[in-house]
């Protein structure tokens, strides 16, 4: 089927080996679920790209058509209000409502879930995802999920027996997969299933049941259960798009494997077969908590956009996506050099080897070049040591450390304007600068004469020699030099190579450095 190793290629061959071969004209569908509950975030990226890749590996495979579809579950009924949005009275006063019948909390749309369908609309197109939208609530309306919805009815008491035995106790002598819209309050979460009648497609309804601070309305009456009357519940609602659809592929999370199970049993129940896919790990903050949209919790999109390239953050999401990750602010520096990384190397790898590398999907195959020895890590000691809010500066050091940074301006133009960023944020608060004395003191006066003594145009090569032949003079651990050293002009523990830090910085820049360390304003 295929030599490659990567899991996008790997996921796209157990697709090919589970549901073809594939026949017609038709797409081969994948499909990616969003709650408009609360503001896209990292997680929906992250599905959505993820998804992508797969679909992008099944296309190279193949060579066939291929559709997804970002589907929004905008009839599911807002069952609390998110902590992180404005005018909380309007929404709690719908509760329990499809979140397509509830007002928009920012005044802006025509209803709760169209402003946060906009949203994620809008977040998708950002970053080039190919995509069709579909809305549960329109989907309903206009008969989509007609055929499956009688089917659910003819297949009732079946579909009751595989879910029931999953729920508490309370809940099961009165659960169906079909939760009406009572006609009169409008509320999904009050309205229970009295009967069903397959050979009419209607229900008995009563809206009776108490959910939250709110009560039922007290409605009863017969309702047809296509036309948007009524939706099916989370798992149903799965096992229901799958097969009105044709889903060919679908991921979900780590705490989803138990309700993709059960929704692929519905779905063989409904005549079709359940679509392929994998289940990935979350996302955790860095106490390792999982981040939340509800509460605004965790470090979004936009905020890692703040300090580093988009691609970067694909990248990371690209590693081994059945592994836990954590997202916060002190990894960025690390992942952004790792994504430069395998650019650099993207070049020399075979060109068989090339579909296994993150670049190749990021880029669709063809990631750009990248030959410069500038990263995101020299730029931030660069901004850290001259100490600059310059772009201009940075950039005049950054072409003497390196003649390839001119043939990526772009790229370095990029890395240095979210360094600056990253560095007033994260690392200026944090500095901490002592004043030399002692041993310490002595060893960088001689570290100074050393440096003096050199002409201005020395090779900086042979300088990384200079500390440790002092620290070795003094008995002394490199390590405990050098932490002194960058503790003193840095104003931090960790530094670059010592060598590396004066190629960056130059020789003459590092004598002033270390002679203002060392001066009596200083102290």
């Amino acid at each position: 089927m295929s030599d490659f190793k990567s899991w996008p290629f790997q996921e796209a061959a157990s697709l090919i080996k589970s549901h073809g071969p594939f026949e017609g004209t038709n797409p081969v569908r994948f499909e990616t679920g969003f709650g408009p509950s609360g503001l896209p975030h990292i997680g929906t990226f992250a599905e959505v790209a993820r998804t992508t890749w797969v679909r992008k590996a099944f296309e190279e495979l193949t060579g066939l058509p291929t559709e997804l579809i970002a589907f929004s579950d905008d009839m599911d009924g807002l069952r609390k209000v998110p902590l992180n949005l404005p005018n909380k009275e309007l929404l709690t006063a719908n509760l329990g409502k499809p979140l397509s019948s509830i007002p928009d909390p920012f005044g802006e749309a025509e209803s709760f879930s169209a402003y946060m369908n906009g949203k994620l609309q809008e977040f998708l197109d950002t970053f080039g995802f190919e995509y069709r939208f579909q809305s549960s609530a329109q989907a309903y309306k206009r008969g989509d999920f007609d055929e499956g919805l009688r089917l659910i009815l003819e297949k009732h008491e079946e579909i009751r027996n595989l879910i029931v035995p999953t729920l508490r106790e309370e809940n099961r002598a009165e659960w169906s997969p079909v939760m009406p819209v009572c006609p009169r309050c409008g509320k999904v979460y009050s309205t229970r299933v009295v009967k069903v009648h397959p050979e009419t497609g209607t229900l008995d309804i009563a809206c009776d049941r108490s959910f939250g601070t709110g009560e039922g309305c007290g409605y009863t009456g017969e309702i047809p259960v296509t036309g948007g009357n009524a939706k099916v519940g989370w798992k149903v609602d799965w096992a229901l798009r799958w097969f009105s659809y044709g889903i060919g592929y679908e991921m979900y999370g780590k705490d989803l494997i138990e309700s993709a199970r059960l929704s692929a049993k519905i779905c063989r129940l409904l005549g079709r077969k359940a679509p392929a896919g994998l289940f990935y790990e979350m996302f955790l903050d860095e106490n390792g908590e999982k981040i939340s949209k509800s509460v605004g919790k965790g470090l979004t999109v936009d905020s890692w956009l703040s300090y580093a390239p988009i691609e970067s953050l694909l990248y990371y999401i690209f590693q081994n996506p059945k592994k836990a990750k954590r997202l916060f602010f002190d990894m960025i520096p690390k992942v952004v050099d790792d994504y430069l990384g395998e650019l650099k190397t993207f070049g020399e790898a075979a060109p068989e080897a090339r579909p296994d590398m993150a670049v190749w999907h990021i880029y669709g195959g063809t990631p750009p070049s990248y030959e410069s020895s500038i990263s995101f890590s020299v730029v931030n000691n660069l901004v850290s040591a001259v100490g600059a809010d310059d772009p201009e500066l940075l950039h005049k050091y950054l072409d003497k450390y390196d003649d390839k940074a001119a043939d990526y301006r772009d790229t370095v133009n990029d890395l240095v304007d979210k360094s600056l960023v990253y560095y007033r944020d994260f690392i200026l608060p944090e500095k901490k600068f002592i004043t030399p004395e002692g041993q310490l003191r002595t060893m960088l006066e001689e570290i100074l004469e050393r440096l003096m003594a050199l002409p201005p145009d020395a090779p900086v090569d042979g300088l990384q020699a200079i500390p440790f032949d002092v620290a070795k003079a003094h008995d002394v651990k490199p390590q405990e030099l050098f932490s002194g050293i960058y503790q003193s002009l840095l104003g931090q523990e960790r530094g670059p190579r010592f060598g590396s830090f004066v190629k960056l910085i130059g020789l003459e820049k590092l004598k002033e450095m270390l002679a203002k360390a060392l001066s009596t304003e200083s102290m």
